[in-house]
């Protein structure tokens, strides 16, 4: 077999395995939402909050570990252990009764989660750099599990329990994850070669850990947070932001939160590729710049509310003589006014909006025989903003965020194998914690932003902010790196950063580099 085609081969078992871990590692956010709704185990939201993000967790701080046992003793031994006791996790949940018991099995079987960590280190030692971004964007449609769990659980529950009937059957839930994961962890060990750093590459588990001293590593890790820890926090918090914005069933909002999630899986293979052809710099430049357009567009919220507009004063002083529905007459001087548009109040406009619409009139607040001065208000101005807040545009928008988002997740992870080639799984293992915790952290932000605000859209102004962030301080040191003679890959004319020189970046880079 050739050494392209074994490549390949390697490539497509750990992007399977991956779909199928990211499955099991997102299985809570169905199970625990269906346990709650039919009062199978007695949750508070508090509680209900807490089994949902704990797998997310754990697996995202398993993925620094998980990464260095990789580099030391190769992907196929670390990914098979890693899934069989996933397997073995997953089906204690079948036998738990309460709070307690679905904790401790979720915070075991959310392990399956640093599966993410193995693939990415094993999968980069089988590709040259020019083909790493390809295939570690094809590796990353893993992400696509969560999606398969989404759509696909609550129709297998309503099948275990007879449609509602013999509610128990849930139980059976797990252990098919179980058996399926057990299941991959065996045709994982015999269709795959395992493949490690040389013994001269392999380090200490002390010098392992050198590279975490890099700020770039951290900086690298912010974006993952907003590209990955972001993506997985809204595949989860567009449900509800659905159901109270828009007033969707659940079932409308979860199909329509699925436009988010699923392409922006799929469209990471898409983003590894453009990483190699342009560049993960120049890639990132368009995905940062991107989501923060998006995010702020998304900013508004729906809003039906009037204020103070323009009024109407007295050019000069005299007696009002008279106060029409239309006009106020001070002496030989008519002042037109604009009526309300409607004699019962200010109604909604009708038909599909997608800029918000203003209206306005005056109400006066003179009468007949009143004297009044130069520059006194005869008129007071209100205006009624109303912004629909389409959701048709609503979704188009999310849905290309979700895209940037994906193309994003590739992006970041070119870097890795460029800059670190002998330490992929420790750095891309601290990575992928930062990414996962943004994933447990964020929708956590998101509720305290609407408590504090009581704006939905107050979500994506912590986005939009964020993603500022990163640009400006990714922008910040490139011009650094552009300030250095050594620098290969960016070259100045005094003012600016040319973008091809954004296109390329070293294959190691030094320690005192930025």
């Amino acid at each position: 077999m050739s050494s392209r085609r074994q490549a390949n081969r390697i490539l497509a078992m750990n992007t399977l395995a991956f779909t199928v871990c990211f499955a099991v590692w997102t299985m809570y956010g169905v199970l625990v939402t269906f346990l709650a709704d039919n009062r199978l185990v007695a949750l508070d939201k508090a509680q209900i909050g807490w089994l949902i993000g704990i797998p997310i967790l754990t697996g995202s701080l398993l993925r620094l570990p998980v990464g260095m046992l990789t580099d030391r003793y190769g992907g196929k031994p670390v990914y098979v252990t890693l899934m069989l006791f996933a397997a073995a996790s997953t089906t204690l949940v079948s036998f738990a009764n309460g709070f307690w018991g679905l904790f401790w099995a979720g915070l075991m079987f959310g392990s399956s989660g640093a599966a993410f960590a193995v693939g990415i280190a094993y999968s980069s030692l089988w590709f040259p750099r020019e083909r790493q971004g390809t295939a570690l964007g094809i590796f990353g449609v893993g992400n696509a599990g969560a999606a398969l769990t989404t759509l696909g659980a609550p129709t297998l529950l309503q099948r275990l329990t007879d449609g509602g009937k013999h509610l128990e059957g849930w139980r059976q839930l797990p252990l098919i994850y179980a058996a399926v994961l057990a299941l991959m962890a065996l045709v994982f060990a015999f269709a795959t070669q395992n493949r490690r750093l040389a013994d001269a590459q392999r380090k200490t588990w002390r010098n392992s850990l050198l590279p975490l001293r890099q700020v770039r590593v951290w900086r690298f890790g912010a974006y993952y947070f907003l590209v990955f820890g972001a993506f997985v926090a809204l595949a989860q918090w567009l449900v509800p932001y659905y159901l109270n914005v828009y007033g969707m069933s659940l079932a409308m909002a979860g199909m329509l939160a699925s436009v988010f999630s699923l392409p922006s899986g799929v469209i990471r293979a898409l983003g590894g590729w453009a990483s190699d052809k342009f560049g993960a710099r120049t890639t990132m430049y368009w995905v940062l710049s991107a989501c923060a357009v998006f995010f702020l567009l998304l900013v508004a919220p729906r809003m039906d509310l009037t204020s103070p507009g323009e009024g109407v004063m007295a050019e000069r002083a005299g007696v009002v003589t008279d106060v029409e529905s239309g006009t106020i007459k001070i002496g030989d001087q008519s002042y037109p006014l604009r009526g309300k548009p409607a004699s019962d109040g200010v109604r909604e406009p009708e038909g599909t909006l997608i800029l918000p619409a203003f209206r306005s009139w005056h109400e006066p607040v003179v009468e007949p025989g009143q004297a009044v001065k130069k520059k006194e208000l005869l008129a007071r101005g209100v205006t009624h903003v109303y912004f629909q807040a389409n959701v048709w545009v609503f979704t188009a928008l999310v849905f290309l965020a979700g895209i940037m988002m994906g193309v994003g997740k590739a992006a970041v992870y070119k870097h890795i194998p460029e800059y670190f080639p002998n330490d992929v799984g420790v750095v891309g293992g601290l990575v992928g914690v930062i990414g996962g915790l943004g994933g447990f952290f964020c929708p956590i932000v998101f509720g305290y932003l609407l408590r504090w605000s009581g704006l939905w859209t107050s979500c994506w102004l912590f986005l939009a902010l964020f993603s500022i962030g990163c640009l400006v301080w990714m922008h910040l040191v490139i011009l650094k790196m552009g300030r250095k003679q050594d620098a290969p890959s960016v070259s100045l004319d005094g003012r600016t950063v040319p973008l091809p020189s954004l296109t390329e970046a070293p294959t190691a880079v030094p320690a005192g580099r930025p």
